[in-house]
């Protein structure tokens, strides 16, 4: 039977959130790559604009990062490697982030 440590899940949070970071951070990069390739499809004109006029983000929703307004385990969005303190926002969850949230993508900064 397994029991239960608190450290052992601590370095498992903190594993996902790398992994979830780094995937994002790699899918930003490539979408970056072919954004600023210009369109060499002559079939298609206009195919940029129609890329431009939709609005997309590469962030996970407040929910698919299990957000929560209060701290887990002395990690806060405040001591976090992802957030913006000027802006109050995250690099990887959408809209704004209270310092003393928590989310499972917390990297230590």
């Amino acid at each position: 039977m397994e029991t239960y440590d608190p450290k052992r899940r601590t370095v498992l949070r903190g594993t996902l959130a790398a992994g979830v970071t780094l995937v994002l951070l790699g899918c930003n990069a490539r979408e970056e790559d072919t954004a600023s390739a210009p369109n060499t499809n002559p079939s298609s004109p206009g195919a940029d604009t129609a890329k431009a006029d939709t609005p997309s983000s590469n962030k996970m929703s407040q929910e698919q990062a299990r957000y929560q307004e209060s701290p887990m385990d002395g990690q806060k969005c405040e001591n976090c490697a992802n957030f913006l303190a000027d802006s109050g926002t995250c690099r990887v969850v959408e809209g704004q982030v209270s310092p003393q949230g928590w989310c499972i993508v917390w990297a230590s900064s």
